[in-house]
């Protein structure tokens, strides 16, 4: 049996992807399964994590009579409990393994699924059940900050672009999977015989609003069993959480974080939000058939956006990314209604924001890219200044960029929670979501001249 082959427990007996000869006989081929399997259950996270950007629209509609504002707080939190989740759930691949962990935190999904699929049908529910069971689909969000890090121990520096945007960008693709698939399941009664139950609507048509949280359970436990069958544990990666602590004592980690913050944190938050703020600003269009679309433009702009930047630098990249987000960004004040004085725009606004989704998924592959890159070169230099040995060198920044791409990945999804919750809070005091807006702008601001002063004074190829 070749020493790349796994044990009957799934750990890898050896991995040496820097190792041509050992990448091309067998290595690629290993790295590209698990790739795959990581890429279906991570996609099936984010459409649990977002689930609460299709259900809450509908939800008055099923009997319930909640707020604006509520209905903003229930899209958010998820992001917020996932963001927080995203920290310990960085330790769990070097702790039990790459194999075990995506199982484990894919099987756990049924359950927030399950319950809101119960929750949604009975009109008694309370406003703090749904709290509980949005801050549960967190846990779903979680799986990111994992996932990739666990997909970086399988492939070599020169492919860390590519394969972590394929893994990000098509896992991202789950939230327009899910946007996607949620109208058409509403009119269908899947799981009529399992006590499923449809709303009568004003139009005489049934509104089957379980089968939104339903409709993933038998996919997820798929992808349980590819997971627990198909995948491996790196050998070499195990530490503790006192060894990947370090990391957090890396002031370009934090800087770093911001810069994801930015991207991926502005992909998830619109993801989240962005069908509740086009229903409060034109409110005539029916926006859930039309909001997957932005989800599905970022999602692939993201594997695009890792591969352009393993062709032509991470930084440079980005600091032409983040150029594009300012324009856009300040194009849509001129496409939101003014009280008294236009309608708006809606075509305009709908265009605008899928330029921000496309620029906020293609900046999430780039500044991943640009992260995996820069740590790595720093925590290499850092141990061979140290007197590290070179053996143990590469092993050494393989580890410490995946906590640090978990840690970072924390971070960015905090913008799930921030966007839609400014929104709301913007048009509860304001009316208006310009408000949100303009801090938005801000920011994308600071993090192109962070960008530009910090890491563009370097040849971004060297990056």
């Amino acid at each position: 049996m070749s020493l790349s082959k796994r044990k009957n427990s799934g750990l890898l007996q050896q991995w040496e992807p820097e190792n041509s000869q050992f990448w091309e006989q067998s290595g690629k081929k290993i790295a590209r399964r698990n790739l795959w399997v990581s890429v279906f259950a991570l996609l099936l996270s984010f459409c649990v994590w977002m689930l609460f950007s299709a259900v809450s629209i509908n939800l008055n509609k099923a009997g319930f009579n909640f707020t604006t504002d509520q209905l903003f707080m229930l899209t958010a939190l998820p992001a917020l409990s996932g963001a927080i989740l995203r920290v310990p759930y960085s330790f769990m691949v070097p702790l039990i393994g790459g194999r075990k962990w995506t199982a484990i935190s894919t099987v756990i999904l049924i359950i927030p699924c399950l319950w809101l699929g119960i929750a949604v049908q009975d009109t008694s529910t309370p406003y703090s059940t749904f709290i509980i069971i949005s801050l549960l689909c967190g846990f779903a969000g979680a799986n990111f900050a994992s996932s990739m890090g666990n997909i970086s121990f399988f492939f070599p520096k020169s492919r860390q672009g590519s394969a972590l945007g394929i893994n990000g960008g098509l896992g991202n693709l789950g939230v327009s999977v899910m946007q996607l698939v949620a109208p058409l399941v509403l009119v269908i009664p899947l799981f009529s015989l399992m006590g499923g139950k449809g709303v009568a609507q004003a139009d005489g048509s049934l509104l089957w609003l379980a089968n939104t949280a339903w409709v993933w359970v038998p996919l997820l436990f798929i992808a349980t069993l590819a997971a627990w069958f198909a995948m491996n544990d790196v050998p070499g990666t195990r530490l503790s959480i006192r060894q990947q602590l370090p990391v957090l004592k890396r002031g370009h980690m934090w800087l770093l974080s911001l810069l994801y913050l930015t991207t991926f944190g502005s992909f998830i938050g619109f993801s989240a939000g962005f069908a509740m703020l086009a229903k409060t600003q034109f409110p005539g269009v029916d926006i859930l058939k039309l909001a997957f679309f932005g989800p599905f433009i970022g999602a692939l702009a993201r594997s695009f956006g890792g591969m352009i930047s393993d062709k032509f630098g991470g930084v440079r990249v980005t600091l032409i990314n983040y150029i594009f987000m300012v324009i856009f960004t300040g194009l849509l004040f001129f496409t939101l209604p003014v009280e008294g004085v236009s309608n708006g725009n809606f075509n305009a606004f709908y265009a605008v924001f899928m330029g921000l989704f496309l620029t906020a998924g293609l900046g999430s592959g780039s500044t991943f890219q640009m992260i995996a890159v820069i740590f790595r070169q720093l925590t290499i230099n850092k141990a061979l200044k140290d007197g590290v040995s070179e053996s143990k060198v590469q092993q050494l920044a393989v580890t410490e960029t995946a906590s640090a791409l978990g840690f970072i990945s924390a971070i960015g999804a905090f913008g799930g929670f921030f966007i839609p919750k400014a929104f709301g809070s913007s048009l509860d005091l304001t009316g208006s979501p310009v408000g949100a807006m303009k801090i938005f702008l801000v920011f994308y601001i600071v993090c192109l001249l962070v960008t530009g002063l910090v890491y563009g004074r370097k040849k971004p190829a060297k990056q």
